[in-house]
């Protein structure tokens, strides 16, 4: 069911209800069970909060949380021409994946922009997997198939997979109960298909988007509360929790890590937003836009995506990033009171001549100049 906004026409005082659909997850009636605030997010009703975004923060750098993540897309690319496609979409250099890998990558829009930013799995030769930001699952799409010139064969598997995120520094000890294969020793963006809370073929990943270890787990919409049962479970011994949206937000800034539609979009390069390690620029990797990006690794940039603290104050998306004369030279593109570090942290494009580490910036905070200066990521160093 969708909720209802009622309004009401000036000339007839009839009341018109429109209907607000938005779309749900296999996991949607957890979340309220379990008292989470509910919210739009990327089109789906999903929470930001259950206990309080701090709490859960720590929660999840101390010791494990899990999030509801099954808003985000999944594109299967398989037959001949699957790797062709793929390193033609992507910055990263597709060769260099093996079996059992997952490389972080960028779609470049064929005009210096990023379309989005994604995981890329290689499960053999002509069998990769693309997981992709929920609100850009359409756009993407069509992207994929725009550029699909030879015959991959592409399917879109988003609206049939559900996903959990496992983060924490206990996540991989608290799931290891739920299978027989060994995950605890799995290396950082690698993947294993396995058995999972008796469920067989999980794909079971150990990346995330917190910098607090963990895994991330996909499966199927109708065995969604099984396993989302089955993970609670096993890690009620280790203090788990069901963490939200907003403390996902919170953790991923602390590990600079970029978020789209605020630090990169359809205008920013990978190159300006400090992507360089993920555009590949070796020899036979000629994906979409590469001599523009080449260019700019060579001859710079006129802006930069920096990280920068402030001595005292909150930094928010589009505040003004200023000089000391007060002239702008930037803007915010994230910024929050990190949990971790209790003072404010954000990041944004700046001039060049004020992107290096240690330079002193003014972050404009209700007309005032705030002190903050350039710094190196991440924020948060455990």
């Amino acid at each position: 069911m969708g909720h209802e906004k009622i309004t009401v026409n000036a000339l007839t005082k009839t009341k018109l209800i429109i209907l607000d659909v938005m779309k749900k997850t296999a996991l949607n009636s957890f979340h309220y069970q379990m008292g989470g605030k509910m919210v739009s997010f990327a089109g789906f009703d999903m929470p930001v909060q259950f206990e309080g975004v701090n709490a859960e923060h720590e929660t999840v750098r101390r010791t494990l949380g899990v999030f509801d993540v099954s808003h985000m897309g999944e594109f299967r690319l398989s037959g001949p021409k699957a790797f062709e496609l793929v390193q033609r979409l992507t910055t990263n250099d597709v060769a260099a994946l093996t079996d059992g890998k997952v490389q972080y990558t960028c779609f470049p829009n064929g005009k210096g922009g990023i379309v989005d930013d994604l995981l890329v799995y290689r499960f053999g030769p002509e069998e990769y997997l693309m997981v992709v930001n929920a609100a850009n699952i359409d756009k993407d799409w069509a992207w994929v198939n725009e550029n699909n010139l030879h015959g991959a064969i592409v399917v879109n598997e988003s609206d049939t997979t559900s996903q959990l995120a496992v983060q924490g520094p206990l996540a991989l000890q608290a799931m290891q109960q739920l299978t027989e294969t060994k995950v605890t020793d799995m290396e950082y963006y690698t993947f294993k298909v396995l058995e999972f809370a008796g469920i067989p073929g999980v794909l079971f990943s150990t990346t995330g988007y917190t910098g607090a270890g963990g895994c991330e787990i996909y499966f199927p919409n109708e065995v969604a509360a099984e396993v989302y049962q089955a993970v609670l479970k096993a890690g009620e011994a280790f203090g788990i929790k069901p963490i939200g949206l907003a403390a996902r937000d919170t953790l991923r800034l602390e590990m600079g890590f970029c978020l789209y539609g605020n630090d990169i979009n359809d205008s920013t390069s990978p190159i300006e937003a400090g992507l360089g390690w993920i555009t590949k620029f070796v020899e036979g990797n000629n994906f979409i836009d590469r001599p523009l990006l080449e260019a700019q690794k060579t001859n710079g940039t006129a802006k930069m995506l920096r990280a920068f603290e402030m001595e005292k104050g909150i930094p928010r998306q589009h505040y003004e990033i200023c000089n000391e004369a007060g002239d702008i030279i930037g803007e915010v593109t994230s910024g929050t009171m990190s949990p971790m570090l209790k003072k404010g942290i954000g990041m944004g494009y700046i001039d060049k001549a004020y992107s290096k580490l240690g330079t002193a910036i003014f972050i404009k905070v209700r007309e005032k100049l705030q002190a903050a200066t350039v710094v190196k990521l991440p924020f948060y160093k455990g």
